[in-house]
């Protein structure tokens, strides 16, 4: 067979990820907070973007060509429209100061060298000179608006305190910091203390000593090395450790799957009194270290808002304190442009270009893309914002995907992270997605969500004497139309951290 050479030309069309459709695809599904940082960070690396003007068209004073000039500079300058207002005065009677604002000119203008000012100053009445006692002048240098603001005490500040007070030893106190270095943001020790006492170079009964002390500290239960111990301290201080109660506290996990009898058995108390026990216990505090979290909560900012139209629909607009204004400056382009650049000065100055152009219909792309997305999902679920939960329909990516004409992928990243706020509270655009449940009688399927809610209300409702086991209620929802399995009834009732029916019977037993 001979083998020979040849060329040819080939023709064929493949998809590309390039880096800007990758960040394209990254910033679709970033949360409004990561794009703020993503666009803030972009804002401080390129020239050529800026901050888009306020809402009153007064673009942010960073980002002006030069400061305006104050009220005093216009009016030296002639600029001002009226002169001097001090001395013609707001209503055009020539009167200064003091009639205008109802105040003398000391309190006006304080300064700090107002004996050196008293002395320059011409003469005036001494009527419009005066100044009560009670209003000396305070140099602004003084006045420290953070002073009066209270700094956050954080746990290991409010131990360090307390162990100054408690501990006069300095050994002792070092041992104690190191324990309080360890306390978690729940109030828990979480190291071993023999290891502790090696790494200090101290005894093991002296460390635990010092433990003990720690122990005793406000919050109550802090220092404690599990729930069990941090109950126990609790109890302790409230003289209510008796042995029914440390046995009770000895057994929390019987109290967890409400194994009621055994616990009777093991307390030696009835069921009255194994209930009044129990719910002293549910009083107590399982974190004590909470009141002191040191990590900030950042609330739920809607990306999307829903509102009720005029004309019976519904008005969906997007949140627009959400989304980050930038724009190209095509005028500082401009300028830096002109002249004679090296090799290196243009190619940044071109990628600057391209880069800002780039996130400038980005982000209206995104905002686009999101409004679309919530469309179809507030037309795809008009019944629950309606009427409830109840009435949620199931709903897939695919379903909105061929609505809106785009991939299942680009309607996935645009609902991660992202959340709508309507008349029945705020929800992540993931929520309105739920799978489908057959009907029983042939007719429109029925939602998860709804199917779970069912559920709850069903178990919520049941009387004392009736509980309903998972059998029975897979009965109920055929009866009113829902095909549903008993395995499927328990998962959605475990995922609702609703106890089986025998620990409820148990419970509502002991109750009665």
């Amino acid at each position: 067979m001979a083998l020979s050479q040849k060329l040819e030309f080939r023709q064929s069309q493949l998809l590309v990820m390039t880096p800007q459709l990758m960040q394209a695809i990254k910033l679709l599904q970033l949360s409004n907070l990561d794009l703020v940082a993503y666009v803030e960070a972009e804002l401080e690396r390129n020239p050529l973007l800026d901050r888009a003007p306020e809402e009153d068209g007064t673009p942010p004073a960073e980002n002006r060509g030069e400061e305006e000039p104050s009220g005093a500079d216009r009016d030296a300058s002639g600029d001002g429209d009226g002169g001097d207002w001090l001395e013609t005065g707001l209503d055009g009677t020539g009167e200064a100061g003091e009639p205008k604002l109802d105040t003398d000119l000391a309190n006006v203008f304080p300064d700090d060298n107002s004996q050196a000012a008293a002395e320059t100053a011409p003469a005036l009445p001494a009527e419009s000179w005066s100044v009560a006692p009670s209003r000396q002048p305070v140099s602004s240098d003084d006045y420290n608006l953070e002073a009066f603001v209270a700094g956050e005490t954080t746990l290991a500040d409010h131990l360090a305190n307390q162990l100054g007070l408690a501990v006069c030893d300095p050994t002792l106190r070092l041992i104690g910091g190191a324990i309080i270095s360890e306390i978690d943001e729940a109030g828990y020790f979480r190291a071993d203390i023999e290891a502790l006492a090696e790494q200090l170079g101290a005894g093991a009964d002296q460390a635990r000593q010092v433990l003990s002390i720690v122990q005793g500290f406000e919050p109550s239960g802090v220092g404690a090395r599990d729930l069990a111990e941090c109950l126990a301290i609790q109890l302790r201080e409230r003289d209510r450790l008796d042995p029914a109660m440390a046995a009770l506290v000895g057994n929390l996990d019987l109290v967890a799957r409400r194994d009621l009898n055994t616990l009777m058995k093991l307390c030696g108390v009835d069921g009255e009194d194994l209930v009044e026990m129990i719910a002293e216990l549910r009083a107590l505090n399982p974190k004590p270290g909470n009141a002191f979290g040191d990590a900030v909560v950042q609330p739920v900012v809607p990306d999307v808002m829903v509102r009720p139209a005029n004309d019976g629909g519904w008005h969906v607009e997007l949140n627009t304190a959400t989304l980050p204004r930038v724009l190209f400056d095509q005028t500082y382009y401009a300028r830096v442009s002109k002249g004679r650049h090296s090799e290196k000065d243009d190619a940044f100055l071109t990628e600057c270009m391209q880069t800002a152009k780039w996130l400038v219909k980005s982000l209206d792309q995104r905002a686009r893309t999101i409004l679309k997305v919530a469309t179809e999902i507030v037309r795809q679920q008009d019944a629950f914002l309606a009427h409830g939960v109840q009435h949620l329909r199931p709903l897939n990516l695919k379903t909105v995907a061929e609505a809106i004409g785009m991939h299942e992928s680009t309607v996935s990243r645009v609902t991660s992270n992202k959340y709508m706020a309507t008349t029945r509270g705020v929800f992540e655009l993931k929520y309105f997605f739920t799978a489908a449940i057959a009907s029983s009688e042939g007719g429109v399927s029925h939602s998860a969500e709804a199917v779970r809610h069912r559920i709850k209300r069903l178990i919520d409702e049941e009387p004392a004497d009736t509980i309903l086991s998972d059998d029975a209620i897979v009965r109920t929802l055929r009866d009113s139309g829902i095909d549903i399995a008993r395995r499927t009834v328990a998962k959605y009732r475990e995922a609702l951290r609703i106890p089986s029916s025998v620990q409820r019977r148990r419970e509502k037993q002991a109750a009665l």
